[in-house]
């Protein structure tokens, strides 16, 4: 009889208490303190749950506009994410970084790291031909804007690599335009070969061996 009595209630009770913690689990999405979010950036982070520590940053950045925080939660996500060679999503923070807080005494260091974060993704997509294209006019850019920069030898190694890897690209999109009787497609890349100061390189490019090595 009092088992009767009590299991209702004690289904009742179970079930305040769990309406009570998803309240309080909901509370937490929203109306926090900066340093409640950037502690969650920074605890995601270290366990590796970087999808978290975006969506964290999110509501640091939308509660928080002004909040001196920002900053230090930009560039600690880059890092994070450049070193799991999530170049792309680091490429996102740095610029982010740049609009928000780039100045004449760290543009030029902060310019590098976009180049270079850029260039780090091609070790995962040696085939992106719009990425090796927009990368190339971004070192360019850089070289000009910045033609004294402590950089600058690095810059010209990538654009060497870069180069390499277009030049590897356009053999064999001409070579696949031949196959497939595509003669006048054909002519266009050869032509970008043509043009290339590399053209006469020993090194056999369409050897996806070498292709890529380019990058590493």
């Amino acid at each position: 009889m009092h088992l009767k009595i009590l299991a209702p209630l004690l289904f009742t009770l179970l079930f305040f208490i769990g309406c009570a913690d998803k309240v309080k689990t909901e509370n937490e999405n929203f109306n926090q303190p900066a340093a409640f979010w950037y502690e969650k950036i920074i605890k995601y982070i270290r366990s590796g749950q970087l999808d978290k520590a975006d969506d964290a940053y999110t509501s640091l950045s939308s509660e928080h506009v002004a909040s001196p925080l920002l900053e230090s939660a930009l560039m600690t996500l880059a890092r994070a994410h450049s070193d799991e060679d999530e170049h792309i999503m680091a490429r996102f923070y740095i610029d982010t970084y740049i609009k928000r807080y780039a100045k004449s005494t760290n543009i030029e260091y902060l310019k590098f790291l976009g180049l270079k974060s850029n260039f780090s993704a091609l070790k995962k997509a040696k085939r992106d031909q719009k990425l090796i294209l927009d990368t190339i006019i971004g070192a360019n850019n850089y070289l000009e804007k910045f033609p004294t920069s402590s950089y600058n030898p690095l810059v010209h190694t990538m654009l060497t690599k870069l180069y390499l890897a277009e030049l590897a690209l356009n053999r064999d999109i001409a070579a696949l335009y031949k196959k497939t009787g595509k003669k006048k497609a054909a002519n266009i890349y050869e032509d970008k070969i043509s043009a290339s100061w590399l053209k006469n390189t020993e090194i056999d490019l369409s050897n996806q061996s070498i292709i890529g090595k380019i990058f590493e």
